[in-house]
């Protein structure tokens, strides 16, 4: 089978790190063809979405004293070929956020892809729909208290109401831009003009929960289920779980209540073809559900032993209704 990815240039990609090569690999290993392209290489043709992509043969990464360790050369491109998508029998769309013009407009071009003959993951549709933050607003059961607004008197009021805040922007990755508020800090007001760019760009912004402190929890969900976990612990002096904010990593069970989220959100990501998603708990709590390049398969793989990327190609080859006619 053949493969397609949509990715940020393959050269600034983390092999040890991320997602979108654990892919790759697991294809590759498993016999398939891998190919990979970018966001500006998408053109529609006859109505018909193309790309110009280019074959990649990859070195796999290496698990060395409980780290991934990547040959210097861990990848080589062939020829690039302009194609149709429809060639593919699946297409990862796996560009980093933040969603821009350019990636939405890609999106679009995706949707002239025939899904009974291809499948796009994540549905084009479902990245258009789910905005990491505000997508998990639908789940009133399973998240914190949370307000989106412009307006800084009513970010003030939530705050000073619930004694501190943690305030998001509805486009940031990776912890950047997240404000730990507080009702006393005397840069509260400059904080908040900041983030909403003076009260043009609402913001997210959500009771702080103290289990905080113990981790932010990333499971991680294929079709509905989970498949694994990590926790991500705040470094000293950061409120933030982050990987990129400094987190550190550590193994995790599922909970309870980690599973009755899991199985809250199932039919709604199902609904809108988020095939692979990545949510975040913290303590009883989700706080984001994150569709357009969710990590943590490397992580878990390197603390639990597992390979998930091949669990989700072989999902694709063998498991799924959707195979290519």
């Amino acid at each position: 089978m053949k493969f397609a990815f949509i990715i940020d240039p393959i050269e600034r990609l983390d092999p040890g790190h991320d997602t979108s090569v654990a892919f790759m690999e697991a294809a590759q290993e498993l016999g398939h063809e891998v190919w990979s392209t970018q966001l500006h290489h998408l053109s529609v043709v006859d109505s018909k979405a193309w790309a110009l992509l280019e074959p990649v043969s990859l070195k796999p990464v290496e698990l060395v004293q409980g780290r991934w360790v990547a040959a210097e050369q861990w990848y080589t491109l062939g020829l690039p070929q302009l194609l149709p998508l429809e060639s593919m029998d699946a297409v990862f769309m796996r560009k980093d956020p933040p969603v821009t013009l350019s990636y939405l407009y890609a999106t679009y071009i995706l949707d002239c892809i025939d899904p009974h003959k291809t499948q796009v993951i994540n549905a084009p549709s479902g990245l258009r729909h789910a905005n990491e933050k505000m997508y998990a607003l639908q789940f009133t059961e399973a998240v914190p208290e949370t307000i989106v607004s412009h307006d800084k008197a009513i970010i003030r009021q939530f705050t000073e109401e619930k004694g501190s805040a943690v305030l998001k922007p509805l486009d940031g990755k990776a912890g950047e831009g997240i404000l730990l508020l507080n009702p006393g800090d005397r840069n509260l007001n400059s904080l908040i003009e900041i983030s909403t760019k003076r009260g043009q760009t609402p913001v997210m912004v959500q009771i702080y929960l103290p289990a905080a402190q113990a981790g932010d929890k990333r499971i991680i969900l294929l079709d509905g289920k989970p498949i694994g976990a990590i926790n991500r612990v705040p470094a000293e002096r950061e409120f933030r779980g982050n990987m990129a904010a400094g987190g550190s990593v550590v193994r995790c069970d599922l909970t309870e209540r980690d599973r009755q989220i899991c199985t809250q959100l199932a039919p709604t990501l199902q609904r809108d073809g988020l095939v692979f998603v990545g949510i975040d708990i913290i303590g009883d709590y989700l706080t984001e559900v994150n569709v357009t390049s969710p990590t943590g398969v490397r992580e878990v793989d390197r603390l639990e032993g597992t390979r998930l990327g091949h669990q989700v190609i072989t999902w694709l080859t063998e498991d799924r209704n959707y195979a290519k006619t």
